[in-house]
């Protein structure tokens, strides 16, 4: 009788390396999205203090007016 091993079969392993190309567009792309609203956010802010900062000031204006009218009446009434 013949004695022979019997061999295990040749085995072949293929590696696939995938790259992570669709998440890394898609985060890239999460981060230009949340960079621009908060470009508007910001933006819509200061126009709201600019505009609170105008009306203030418009505020403080007419109140200097009514005080001068306040005083030239009772100058006026004084003077009668």
């Amino acid at each position: 009788m013949a004695d022979y091993q019997e061999r295990p079969a040749p085995t072949t392993t293929i590696i696939e390396k995938r790259s992570g190309g669709g998440t890394t567009i898609a985060i890239l792309l999460l981060v230009v999205v949340v960079a621009v609203a908060a470009f508007f956010l910001i933006s819509s802010q200061t126009r709201k203090d600019d505009a609170v900062s105008s009306a203030a000031s418009q505020v403080g204006q007419a109140a200097s007016d009514v005080g001068d009218a306040a005083k030239d009446a009772a100058d006026t009434v004084k003077g009668n």
